[in-house]
């Protein structure tokens, strides 16, 4: 950095950087006019407030990752506290402003940016289920008659959602309309203490929708008690004004508003602000100011903090959970999500919640609504929602088979994956990596790690690839191209076995309606809560290894309480799962330590070690099962917390990793199931059962002009 120690200014203040990713050259001016910098074309965003309305792709604000290997940001304008830990505009002009040059390593930038401004929080283990939510006038009676439904039908949820309906809206607009309230429509919920009473005995975390701008108005229920706080005659029936930089009125909006409804029940609040960044006098964005106060105040009162919110600028990390808008109900909206979702960890904010499934408009597509809730048991926070559109509702039965049942079987395993993501939950807070990753942070100098956006690491372990084409109606799949990275990547659902060679590939990923691509890498160890159907999500007293081949690996599954701050003092557990791969053979041992009081005594350990051989046998297994049609041994053995399960090839290839030793079987299936000319699958599967090379079939294949999705399918076959 070269000063010249005098004002400010672009021939006096310049900084260098040692690596040159650009045309641009190296060096940045202090607020240079003749160029921007960094080239915006090289930033890789961040994400936005609100994808309110959105139908498909929008612009995103710009991130802290930049392909050029620096950038900056200007936090010169933003508020700060005072004494009294109060919002406040700064109290003379200054100039804040940070650059960040950290070639292609985004880890570390994004490490450093938490460390700067704060660690993501650790949320509680409940955020991390199913969350049920609708736009939908619910009375006592046919919420509990909803949920119970789902029971009956093994349908996990963690978080009851009640949107704006909860509470009084029957208000004339000379009065500020219905939007505003907090006083329980007792035509609905003739008895609130008891509907929050039956849904927190049946394991649901309950949220209440707010819209707070319109203040605290005189058919409140909290309205004379808190306006005598704030000395205003209840007589007068004054609106006691929203104003967030009073300090008193964010003392009695909380004594008098929330925190009743909360000793009553209500586990966090969905602050759903749709007034933009106003601020009025202060000239501080209102929204900055809800979440930052709602989330602090549960932490007062000693529960971790949680709000479902809007994206406030940079820093909003700080205050989850974001909620993205009422997106419309379209192929283009789902599309879009997982990029969307993925980018924002470029300004740190990797807890998104979106409306899964789209929120309203849009047309019913059954195919659609299975796929966006396919991504959203892999995105960050799982919220189905829909409009008041009687025709919007996302509930399973609304679907007929076998969308239905896929429905249902995905939801439950959401709540299975609970152990891998609260683990996540608690990386990404104490050693700063996001839950959702961008594939480039893991290949900075892979240029297609740039090209295939909607591609994202959930965690270490898995690569996700979201479905978002309908299927063809020849080959009965869908195909997303993806980049597969060098080495070996094992599908965690279907078992197949794909192989990035040394460089990684491009390569098209053929599913059917009952999954979608999530590779797990070589070596990759994920634990799941094995019975997953009720709403309980409390350390499970079993648990299933989803164990991948191809390399050792070491995955520490982090266990707590799920609420509180007991963990600060070590209340926690820390179970190891080693890998220890080699070619002929491999071991996996676990090992458990820390405070074993927070997780089940005699907790049972089964592995699914998906993508191996047949030809394998094992030691210290009481009983090992093989599924051909998946590649999966599913082995359980007597595990006491510090056990070794081992593995040996038993083949002439002497190699424990699936080699495609049944895949005339898997093409034949695949035929049975197209709708195609049946010549055409006979000649198809001849190919296969001829014992020609691989080279040899896929000339033949490419020659037979088939229908591009079915091609790609029969060549991912060979190809893996």
């Amino acid at each position: 950095m070269i000063y010249d120690k005098k004002k400010f200014s672009e021939e006096g203040l310049f900084i260098d950087v040692k690596y040159d990713f650009t045309n641009y050259g190296g060096r940045w001016y202090f607020g240079a006019k003749t160029y921007s910098f960094p080239p915006r074309e090289h930033n890789l965003k961040g994400t936005m407030r609100t994808l309110d309305r959105a139908d498909g792709e929008v612009e995103l604000e710009y991130g802290l990752m930049d392909k050029s290997g620096r950038t900056f940001f200007d936090d010169s304008k933003s508020f700060v506290f005072d004494e009294e830990n109060m919002p406040s505009k700064r109290k003379h002009e200054e100039i804040d402003v940070y650059y960040l040059a950290y070639g292609r390593d985004y880890f570390a930038c994004l490490r450093d940016f938490y460390k700067l401004s704060g660690a993501v929080p650790l949320l509680p283990r409940y955020a991390l289920g199913n969350w049920w939510s609708r736009y939908w006038k619910y009375s006592e009676e046919s919420y509990i008659e909803l949920l119970t439904e789902f029971e009956k039908r093994n349908i996990p949820f963690s978080v009851a959602v009640m949107d704006m309906d909860w509470h009084i809206v029957d208000v004339p607009m000379e009065s500020g309309g219905g939007w505003t309230g907090y006083t329980w429509n007792n035509d609905l919920f003739p008895n609130p203490e008891r509907f929050l009473s039956w849904l927190h005995e049946h394991n649901y975390h309950v949220t209440l929708n707010v819209h707070p701008a319109s203040g605290i108005r005189n058919f409140e229920k909290m309205y004379k008690d808190m306006a005598e706080y704030l000395g205003i005659n209840p007589d007068s029936k004054k609106t006691i004004e929203f104003d967030m930089t009073n300090k008193e009125f964010v003392e009695a909006y909380f004594k008098f508003v929330h925190h009743p409804h909360e000793n009553a029940g209500v586990d966090f609040w969905w602050i759903d602000w749709q007034q933009g960044n106003n601020g009025g006098a202060s000239g501080i964005d209102p929204l900055w100011m809800l979440n930052y106060f709602h989330f602090k105040d549960m932490e007062k009162r000693g529960r971790r903090g949680l709000i479902l919110s809007r994206y406030g600028g940079l820093g909003s990390h700080r205050y989850p959970i974001g909620f993205s808008g009422d997106t419309i109900v379209t192929w283009k909206s789902l599309e879009f999500q997982p990029y969307f979702t993925a980018t924002a960890s470029n300004v740190g904010y990797t807890w998104w919640s979106h409306d899964i499934g789209g929120h309203m408009n849009g047309y019913k597509d059954n195919e659609l609504a299975l796929r966006w809730y396919q991504f959203g048991v892999f995105s960050p926070i799982n919220r189905l929602h829909s409009s008041s559109n009687p025709f919007c509702g996302k509930e399973p039965w609304n679907y007929p088979e076998p969308y239905c049942s896929d429905m249902e079987k995905i939801l439950r395993f959401r709540h299975a994956l609970i152990p891998y993501m609260y683990t996540l939950n608690y990386r990404c807070h104490c050693e700063h990596i996001p839950v959702i990753i961008p594939m480039y942070y893991y290949y900075p100098f892979e240029e297609k790690a740039y090209s295939y956006k909607n591609q994202y690491f959930l965690g270490s372990e898995m690569l996700v690839c979201p479905v978002t084409t309908k299927i063809d109606e020849d080959s009965q799949k869908s195909g997303e191209e993806c980049f597969i990275p060098a080495g070996i990547w094992t599908d965690i659902f279907t078992g197949d076995v794909y192989n990035g060679g040394k460089n990684g590939k491009s390569q098209i990923l053929c599913r059917n309606l009952q999954s979608i691509p999530v590779l797990g890498r070589a070596g990759a160890i994920i634990p799941l809560a094995s019975e997953c159907g009720s709403n309980d999500i409390i350390n499970p007293k079993k648990v299933d290894v989803v164990i991948c081949p191809g390399a050792s690996n070491t995955f520490v599954m982090y266990e707590d309480s799920g609420d509180g701050f007991d963990y600060e003092k070590g209340e926690y557990a820390l179970t190891e799962f080693v890998l220890d791969w080699n070619e002929d053979k491999a071991k996996i041992s676990i090992d458990v330590s820390g405070d074993l009081s927070v997780i089940p005594r005699n907790r049972k350990y089964r592995f699914i070690l998906r993508g191996f051989a047949r030809g394998i046998r094992f030691e210290n297994a009481d009983n090992a099962k093989y599924d051909i049609k998946t590649n999966t041994w599913t082995v359980t053995c007597n595990c006491d917390g510090a056990s070794e399960l081992e593995i040996f090839a038993d083949n002439e290839e002497n190699n424990p990793v699936y080699n495609g030793e049944n895949v005339n079987d898997k093409i034949y299936d695949f035929l049975l199931q197209a709708q195609m000319d049946n010549n055409d699958k006979r000649s198809i599967y001849r190919l296969f059962t001829s014992g020609e090379n691989k080279n040899v079939i896929i000339s033949n294949i490419m020659s037979m002009k088939l229908n591009d999705k079915v091609t790609a399918a029969i060549i991912e076959y060979l190809l893996r």
